[in-house]
């Protein structure tokens, strides 16, 4: 994996938001090899902007801003290219996700209720996708989503209340 530059001796820049970065990073793109090649054009990116980057920062807000910028770039670019179709992109995309440790058939139960949520979180589409991502798996605030997705707070929120309606009809199911 990439390492950026360290901000103190020893402390790489950010290389703590990677996993938050590549779950991001999947949701965008649909893809565990596109993710992996995102969040290293981040990094270096990142990089190229981490002198202008202000002491009191939020720099998990800040890579994922990056991220996504750069996605809907790569967005931009494809459509003038022929699309193909990944068959294998969400296939077991919950191995990344820890379950605690008891007894496996707690186990087997919690990684068959991660993988339900995961299911119909990917039927919704993109943008719902993207929003729950950042808010319940991510953790951000909604400023903080408001940041990276460039947007204000009121429309966090709304755009946050009809993606939970949504994936709670698709698990009433």
């Amino acid at each position: 994996m990439f390492f950026a530059e360290p901000t103190e001796p020893g402390e790489p820049l950010g290389t703590e938001h990677i996993d938050s970065l590549y779950r991001y990073a999947v949701v965008l793109t649909g893809s565990r090899v596109e993710a992996d090649d995102l969040v290293q054009e981040t990094y270096l990116r990142a990089l190229g902007a981490f002198h202008r980057l202000r002491e009191d920062s939020n720099v998990r807000g800040w890579l994922l801003t990056i991220l996504r910028n750069l996605w809907f770039n790569e967005l931009r670019k494809r459509r003038r290219r022929p699309q193909f179709v990944d068959i294998d992109a969400y296939d077991n995309i919950s191995d990344g996700l820890t379950v605690s440790k008891c007894d496996p058939e707690r186990i087997l139960e919690s990684k068959q209720d991660v993988d339900r949520v995961w299911a119909a979180l990917l039927r919704l589409p993109p943008p719902s996708r993207e929003i729950l991502v950042l808010r319940e798996f991510e953790e951000l605030s909604y400023g903080e989503i408001a940041s990276v997705l460039d947007c204000p707070a009121g429309t966090v929120m709304s755009r946050l209340g009809r993606a939970r309606a949504r994936l709670r009809d698709l698990l009433s199911v």
